[in-house]
């Protein structure tokens, strides 16, 4: 088994809060982060409650670039394609899951 398995899934999950503030720190330290996602994502919707008293859960992956300490947190939609936008929080990467 090749040794980057684990990141294609998910490392753990977050709260709605815990997202857009994760995602707000990120473009605040990388300069144009947050004219790219701009660019080249929707926005996320409102999801709602999962059940009574319970918010909905976002997928946290690992940043594949080394030393792999970065998170990867969803900040929209990808225009292009269907598939969730992720911004790491240590490099400022952005990729597709």
């Amino acid at each position: 088994m090749s040794s980057n398995v684990a990141q294609n899934y998910p490392y753990q999950n977050e709260t709605e809060d815990e997202r857009a503030a994760a995602v707000a720190r990120a473009i605040e330290q990388f300069d144009g982060l947050g004219q790219k996602i701009a660019t080249e994502t929707t926005p996320l919707q409102d999801l709602g409650l999962d059940e009574p008293g319970r918010p909905h859960r976002w997928w946290v992956f690992v940043c594949p670039k080394p030393p792999f300490d970065g998170r990867l947190h969803v900040a929209g939609y990808a225009l292009e394609r269907r598939a969730l936008y992720t911004v790491c929080d240590a490099c400022g990467s952005t990729y597709l899951r």
